[in-house]
Parts: C-alpha cells; structure tokens; sequence
C-alpha cells in the first residue's frame, strides 16, 4: 500500500466512523419492535413499584382541592361513590406513577431508535437529551400541581358554590381532572425537547420557527383550550404563557443546534 493511500483510507475510516448508521426499512422495524417491548418491560415494572408506593401519593393528589374548598370555607372532604371507587384510585395512580418511574428509560429507548440516523457527534448528547426531558416534564407537572390546579380549582368551586348548591367531590372524577392538567402540561414542556430532535435532522430551523410563528400560535391555542378544564380565557392564558416561552426556548435550541453543526462542518472542512 502506498503512503499517499494512508491519509485517504483514515479520512474513509473518520467518516464512517461519525457517520450515522444506514438501516433497511425492515431493520428499522425490527429495532422499532425492540425497543418497544424494553419500554413496556420497564413501565411494566415501574407499575408494580408505583403501586408499592401510591398510597403515598393520594395525600399530595387532593391537597389542590382540599385547598380549594377551604379558600371557598366548604368542608374539605372527597367522596367515591362505589365501594371499589378507593381501590380503582389505588391502582390507577399507581400504574401513572409506574410510567413516571420508567420515563427515563422509555426516553433512553427512543434515542437508541433515533441515534442511528445520527452522527457520532450528535448521538454523544443522549444524556443532555434524558436529562432535559426528565427535567421539563417534571417542570410541567410542578408547574400544574402548584400553579395552575389552585387557581383553576379555586375558580371552579367559588363559580359553583351559589346559594344552596354545594359540591359533592367525586376523587376518581378529580383525579380524572388533575391526571388530564398534569400530563397535558408535561407533555406540552418537552417542546423544547422536540424541537431538538427535529433540528438535528434538519426538518426545522430558526429562521422556519420564527417565520411560522402565527401557525405554531394556533396550534398553541388550540392545545390550551384542550387542556384548560374551565373555558374562561384567563385560565387559557395562563396555559398559553409558558407555551409560548418554551417555543422561543425551542427556537434557541434550535439556533444553537444549527450553529453546533455548522462549526462541525466547518472544522472538517478545514481538516479535509
């Protein structure tokens, strides 16, 4: 072998090392397939843990509404109309906590489904990438359990306690209500997070957020007029505000993303 053939073989050999692997349409179903089943296997048993654990959990769950009904001096007591009402809470709460345990896995599983299309450069991020999703849907529930639930709660209780019609607080219906508030604006914090991955790829840029900034408006409304559980717009933008913060984090995301990649391309311009 010649010596001129070295540089040329270590710089194919560079490449193909940072180079995201190449997967057929089956491949990728079969890797789809796997980690599929390594997700449920772990919520399946962060299920049994959360179910451990869920009794706990009930104490913190009604604490919104017993506040709300001590703001509006009504009695602060929850009710469940059938005798196994207790027990579906019990258990609900629970398999939920169970697929809060076993988040950080099931996002670790869906980069090793991305990662391949990656370069190496970029699938080195996948702890960034557990963390800060982690770390934003826990925000999104701390967010609803200490900010939005009391004065949602506050607003629905004082707006039906009229004369001599009293609420009659149903847990499982609560529960039913906080499950929706809570997971909506956990799922809504990790926009960031999607944007993330979405500018790895190439399908979004800066320049494209900020240009469709007025769609991503409406579709913001929309997904507060979802998730809000009363229909005064106060509520709805209270819902609306950290959505459209967490859009222009998504934009600086993506800005540093896309600049991260353009100095990368840069030095190996520079070193070809």
């Amino acid at each position: 072998m010649s010596a001129s053939s070295l540089p040329e073989r270590s710089q194919r050999q560079l490449l193909e090392e940072e180079a995201g692997g190449s997967m057929s349409f089956f491949e990728h179903l079969v890797e789809l397939r796997k980690r599929i089943i390594s997700s449920l296997a772990a919520i399946g048993i962060g299920m049994v843990a959360g179910l451990a654990i869920s009794k706990h959990f009930i104490y913190y769950i009604i604490q919104p509404m017993l506040a709300a009904l001590r703001a509006n001096h009504l009695e602060q007591q929850l009710y469940y109309k059938n005798p196994a009402g207790y027990v579906g809470l019990y258990i609900n709460l629970g398999l939920y906590i169970g697929v809060a345990i076993a988040m950080p896995w099931v996002l670790y599983q869906i980069w090793l489904f991305v990662a391949p299309g990656l370069y190496k450069h970029e699938r080195r991020a996948v702890v960034s990438f557990i963390v800060s999703a982690t770390f934003l849907f826990a925000c999104g529930i701390a967010f609803g359990y200490f900010i939005m639930l009391p004065q949602v709660l506050t607003y629905i209780i004082s707006f039906a306690n009229v004369g001599p019609i009293k609420p009659l607080i149903d847990i499982n219906e609560y529960f039913n209500l906080i499950l929706v508030v809570l997971l909506g604006l956990g799922v809504i914090f990790e926009l960031p997070v999607v944007i993330f991955i979405l500018s790895l790829f190439g399908i979004v840029t800066p320049k494209f957020l900020l240009k469709n900034f007025r769609y991503a408006m409406l579709l913001i409304t929309v997904a507060a007029a979802i998730v809000t559980p009363t229909p005064d717009a106060t509520t709805m933008l209270i819902f609306m505000s950290p959505m459209i913060g967490l859009y222009f984090v998504g934009v600086f995301v993506s800005y540093m993303v896309l600049r991260h990649k353009r100095a990368q391309s840069l030095a190996e311009g520079q070193a070809s």
